[in-house]
Parts: C-alpha cells; sequence; structure tokens
C-alpha cells in the first residue's frame, strides 16, 4: 500500500472568505434577479433576512462542530447513514458536472463579444473544453495553489460589483430612475412572483461549500463562523446594491446583464478611450470569474465525492488520490470527462436547436437544491442525538428556533424544487423533470456499483 502525503493546512481566515464570495457572489444571479423588477429588492432583504442568515447560521454550527473532510457529506453521513450520504454526494458533484460546462459556455460567448466576433461553435467549444482539464488542474494541486484561482475571482467579483454599482447611480443621476423605486413599487405580487423566488434562493446558496476541505482549514472551529459572517455581509449587500443599482439605471425589460454584460458596461462607461479601456478591463475580469465559479464548485464538488467513495458509498475511481499531494485526481477527471462530453454533445446540437442544450441543462437547478434540504434535516438531528457535544458556534435559540429554522428553509428549498418543475401558467416542465428524475436514477446505479466493489474492498488507490 501507498502512503498517501499529510495533508496541509492551507486554508485561513482571508481564504475562507475569498473562496466562499467566490462561490455565491454570481453576476448572472445578479441579472436574473434585477429582470424581476422592483420586487426584487424585497425579495432580497425579506430571504436575506429569513433564508439566507438561517443559512449562514446553519453552515457556520455545521462546519465549526463537525469540521470533517467532504462537508456536507460528513454531515448527512453522521446524521443518516452512508446510503443517504451517497445521495447528497452524487446530487452536489453531479451538479457541477453539468453546470461547469454551461459556465465555460458563457464564457466563450463574452469572449467572442469582446475579442473575436467572427469565432465559430467549434472554436467556442475547444475554448470550453480547454477551460474544463485548466480546471481540473487546478483541483488536483494542493489548496495552497488552486486556492487562488477563487481568492482572485472573489476580488474581481466584488470590483466588477462596485463598478456596477458606482456605475449605474452616475449614469442614473444623469438620465433620471429608469424604474421607480419606493416602497410601493418593492412590494411583491404575491401571486406572481413566487415563480422568481427559486432565481433568488439560488444565488444565496454556497456556504457549506468550504467545508468540503475542512482537514485543510488551519483553525474550522474559529475561522469557519467569522469567514461565514465577514462574506455573507459581503455578498447581501453586493447583490442588494447591486440590484437596486441596475434597476436605477436600466427598464427592468431590457435587462440582460450576462449576454450583455459589454453592453452594460459601456452604457456605465463607454464614450471615451479611457472609458473604454475600463470596459475591456472589467470584461477580462468577467471572464475570469466565470471560470473560477467553476473551479470553486468544482473544488468542493470533487472533495465531498471522494470522501464518499473512499466510504465505499461511490465508485472507486471517484476515491483515486494523487499519492504526493493528496488531491481528488479521480473525481476531479471524471468530472472532466461529464464536461467534455456535454460540451461536444452541445457543439452537436447547437447549430439544429440550440434551446435543446438549455433544456438539458435546466433540471440541474432541482439537482443543486436537493443536498441542501439533506443538509438542514441533518442539523436538526444532531442538535436532537448529539447535542451535548461542544459546539464553537451555535444558532441561538435552541431546540425550538432549530426546528422552526429547520422547518421554514426546507420548505423554500421545497417550493423552489417545484417552481423549477412547474412554472405558474405553463405547467409541467417535462424535459426538468425528466432529467432530474434519470439523474437521480444513475446515481442509484452508481451507489449500487459502489455496494458491490465493497466485498473486495480495499485502500484508496494513489496515483
Amino acid at each position: 500500500m501507498t502512503e498517501l502525503a499529510a495533508i496541509n493546512k492551507n486554508l485561513g481566515k482571508r481564504d475562507m472568505i475569498l473562496f466562499t464570495v467566490s462561490a455565491i457572489l454570481l453576476v448572472d444571479t445578479l441579472a436574473a434577479t434585477a429582470a424581476i423588477g422592483t420586487s426584487s429588492i424585497f425579495w432580497w432583504l425579506f430571504l436575506g433576512v429569513f433564508f439566507f442568515v438561517p443559512f449562514a447560521l446553519v453552515s457556520a454550527e455545521l462546519g465549526c462542530t463537525y469540521p470533517q473532510q467532504g462537508g456536507i457529506y460528513a454531515w448527512v453521513r453522521d446524521a443518516f447513514g452512508g446510503r443517504w450520504a451517497s445521495r447528497i454526494s452524487w446530487s452536489y458533484w453531479v451538479n457541477v458536472a453539468i453546470w461547469m460546462p454551461a459556465i465555460f459556455i458563457l464564457f466563450a460567448g463574452v469572449a467572442k463579444q469582446l475579442f473575436f466576433p467572427q469565432m465559430s461553435v467549434a472554436e467556442q467549444i475547444a475554448i470550453g473544453i480547454a477551460l474544463t482539464w485548466i480546471a481540473v488542474a487546478a483541483n488536483v494541486v494542493t489548496l495552497n495553489i488552486g486556492k487562488w484561482v477563487p481568492n482572485i475571482g472573489a476580488v474581481f467579483k466584488i470590483v466588477i460589483f462596485v463598478s456596477i454599482i458606482v456605475g449605474a447611480f452616475f449614469y442614473a443621476a444623469d438620465n433620471g430612475l429608469a424604474n421607480p423605486i419606493t416602497l410601493d413599487s418593492i412590494r411583491p405580487d404575491w401571486g406572481d412572483s413566487l415563480q422568481y423566488i427559486p432565481a433568488i434562493i439560488y444565488g444565496m446558496l454556497g456556504f457549506e461549500l468550504i467545508s468540503a476541505s475542512s482537514e485543510e482549514m488551519r483553525n474550522p472551529q474559529r475561522d469557519v463562523p467569522l469567514s461565514i459572517l465577514v462574506s455573507g455581509i459581503v455578498i447581501l449587500a453586493l447583490y442588494t446594491l447591486g440590484t437596486a443599482a441596475i434597476l436605477a439605471a436600466i427598464p427592468s425589460g431590457d435587462i440582460d446583464l450576462v449576454e450583455g454584460l459589454v453592453d452594460t458596461l459601456q452604457l456605465f462607461f463607454g464614450g471615451s478611450t479611457l472609458g473604454e479601456a475600463f470596459v475591456i478591463a472589467l470584461g477580462l475580469a468577467a471572464l475570469y470569474t466565470f471560470f473560477s465559479n467553476g473551479v470553486t464548485w468544482a473544488i468542493g464538488g470533487n472533495r465531498a465525492a471522494a470522501e464518499a467513495a473512499e466510504e465505499g458509498e461511490l465508485p472507486r475511481a471517484f476515491a483515486l488520490k494523487s499519492r504526493s499531494r493528496n488531491t481528488p485526481v479521480g473525481a476531479a477527471v471524471l468530472m472532466g470527462l461529464a464536461s467534455t462530453l456535454i460540451l461536444l454533445l452541445y457543439g452537436f446540437l447547437v447549430n439544429a436547436n440550440e434551446d435543446l442544450f438549455w433544456s438539458l441543462f435546466a433540471f440541474s437547478g432541482v439537482i443543486f437544491l436537493l443536498p441542501y434540504i439533506g443538509m438542514f434535516l441533518a442539523f436538526l438531528k444532531m442538535r436532537r442525538v448529539d447535542g451535548a457535544r461542544p459546539r464553537p458556534f451555535a444558532v441561538p435559540g435552541g431546540y425550538g428556533v432549530a426546528l422552526a429554522l429547520t422547518l421554514f428553509c426546507v420548505a423554500v428549498l421545497a417550493t423552489c424544487i417545484f417552481l423549477f418543475v412547474y412554472t405558474p401558467g405553463e405547467g409541467f416542465q417535462w424535459p426538468v423533470l425528466i432529467g432530474s428524475v434519470v439523474t437521480l436514477l444513475l446515481g442509484e446505479m452508481a451507489i449500487a456499483w459502489a455496494e458491490r466493489q465493497k466485498d473486495g474492498a480495499v485502500s484508496p488507490a494513489v496515483c
């Protein structure tokens, strides 16, 4: 048997704050929610208080009380056993494997708009595949190197958000408010607005991601709660102010900040040589953030999957680790292969029916939300069965408050899942529902295969 290298403690408070900001703060989420209209300001504030804050508190308690490699996998395993934990890890990993190529296609699309207007679909696919394997490489180096991808991405995201907020403020000052922002205008229509809740919730998830690398933290008991507090304040403030700024400057019906990111920045800053240079600089920063998004989530997803595989709950290939770096080579390479396959599929489909590609990806929202239901339920059960364990940080209020928070947050997540598969006025979105069911069935097959491998279990493979 070949020994694995010792795990280095590479993650400090700053790294954990920037990693979490990189995971949660997304430019495309800002666009999707601003396009809802001025009522999105209400939803950011309302769900910020009643979902985002509880989610942060629960993540902080679990992360510092149970600082085990694998994060969400380990928490669900301790609460409900390996079978349920492996289902969580599969959903976590496969969602990233599906979502990452979409982010890289977005990268190629913005690069085309910025620099290469004649770029072909094949060239965009090639860029996506190259980025996929660069992301794989970033996952198999040690975190003292790999952590700089999300760290730099977080700084760039903050710069982009602040630039949008400042640019929109001055633009609105010169041109007037594009949308009236008053207490009356931000009041939501409780019938129509509910369908927009998933977009807001989608932009709030990811506090638990850093805990997938708990064994690589210097002091998780101290640093997890602090990093979640600081990053949470930054994220919610930038999302809320960014949404308000965009709505102040651009009519809600005209907002397309993802595909029209460069156009939006040019609206605010263009018109001079210096302004055009600033737009290009922000565009390049945005390109980097699309790449860092993929790397950040892949780091968490691959480590959770590797931990599950080491426990024999996912196929042994996911457990393959680097002998010298102790990093999840197997899970990362499998994710790279899945991403490459999906990108090639996109290349075949895009000319015939581009909508089909995006329909295949829409169901990832359902897969993305399922692990968080397991996480909240694990939090509640561990409070009940392991309440005597010392908690460096605990959600205040005792078991009654923990129960109320869990029930509310699980209800919100279940509502979002339902709204992903059922659109009011349109009915069930069958591609989303079928895709979700097929993905979960593939997970059951992978788990069954792992259980058969368990009979002849050996130590995790190394390379």
